[in-house]
């Protein structure tokens, strides 16, 4: 961080092309050096706030908005089903986050790349074994090492696994009546 300190401030010496554009990207950090941060515009990409905006952007996720990929499943209704699951619960999950300890112990930083990955093998899970969905694998997969390798407290992940399980499960594509909540009004279209 010294270092690009330095190099920001000798920037106006140099005289850099007229066309010249430095691009940063970070999360909130106590060391970003201030100077860098008072001489730039900064822009905020702060993630959708509510269940449905949340879902939303889900949906407009790479390789999940490409619609070509996403109808190329070879067994539709269980992937389309679960892949709602999956979005549900990832936004279920950035929801938690606003509710401080009592929705975490630990503010966690699940992020696209999480939904991403867990998509990619929702898919060729799926794909490979479309005679029976591997849900054991893909509850590890997705609660163990996508989402739950950010996860550091024991409560928080044994939590993590429970939420999980009531979206990634196979009532959640056997039967068009399963609901998410005891409400009814969460369910996968």
């Amino acid at each position: 961080m010294d270092s690009l300190e330095k190099i920001c401030e000798d920037l106006p010496k140099k005289k850099p092309h007229r066309d010249f554009r430095m691009w940063l990207t970070s999360y909130p950090s106590p060391d970003f050096p201030v100077t860098v941060l008072q001489n730039g515009v900064k822009m905020t990409n702060e993630p959708p706030k509510g269940l449905k905006p949340n879902l939303l952007s889900s949906y407009g996720t790479d390789p999940i908005s490409n619609r070509e990929w996403f109808d190329s499943c070879s067994v539709p209704k269980p992937f389309r089903k679960m892949m709602f699951g999956l979005c549900f619960f990832h936004a279920y999950i950035q929801e938690r986050k606003l509710y401080g300890p009592l929705g975490w112990t630990i503010k966690y930083q699940f992020n696209e790349s999480d939904l991403r990955i867990s998509a990619l093998q929702l898919k060729l899970f799926i794909d490979e074994y479309p005679d029976a969905v591997p849900l054991d694998a893909l509850n590890y997969l997705a609660g163990e090492c996508n989402y739950g390798g950010r996860v550091t407290d024991d409560k928080d992940r044994r939590l993590m696994s429970v939420v999980l399980k009531q979206f990634y499960n196979e009532q959640i594509y056997a039967d068009d009546d399963y609901k998410f909540s005891p409400s009814g009004k969460y369910f996968a279209p």
